[in-house]
């Protein structure tokens, strides 16, 4: 489990293998990631947009930008969460992600501001480093 906390935002990511959808003798590896967003401060705010960078050990890098978080853009009033589910696919059996939410305040001003994911591990069970 990683945590970072940015202009009061807590974000805390869990990340598990997915045997079942992968496909080791394929080099296709899935893992799935959970995240909860803790609205710590007093203002209102939405989640507009999001930024990944994935890195597998294969070397390859790939940036994936987009509205919101698994089709939705939600707002978290003081003291508020907001928890979600997705996954990435690798090619190799240990990888990387980080990124940032850009999310606005809804309290008169027009502030956005970002919100950093702390870089997580994507790594099988059975991969010993």
């Amino acid at each position: 489990m990683e945590t970072a906390i940015t202009h009061n935002i807590k974000v805390t990511v869990t990340a598990v293998y997915q045997p079942d959808y992968s496909r080791p003798l394929r080099s296709e590896f899935v893992f799935a990631y959970q995240i909860r967003i803790d609205n710590l401060g007093k203002r209102p705010l939405q989640l507009l947009s999001r930024y990944w960078l994935i890195w597998d050990s294969n070397g390859s890098q790939r940036e994936v930008e987009g509205e919101g978080v698994v089709g939705q853009q939600p707002v978290l009033y003081a003291g508020d969460f907001h928890e979600y589910v997705s996954a990435c696919p690798l090619q190799s059996d240990i990888g990387y992600m980080q990124g940032y939410y850009v999310m606005r305040y809804l309290d008169g001003e027009e502030e956005e501001v970002k919100v950093i994911v702390p870089r997580f591990r994507l790594q099988t069970p059975f991969k010993n480093n």
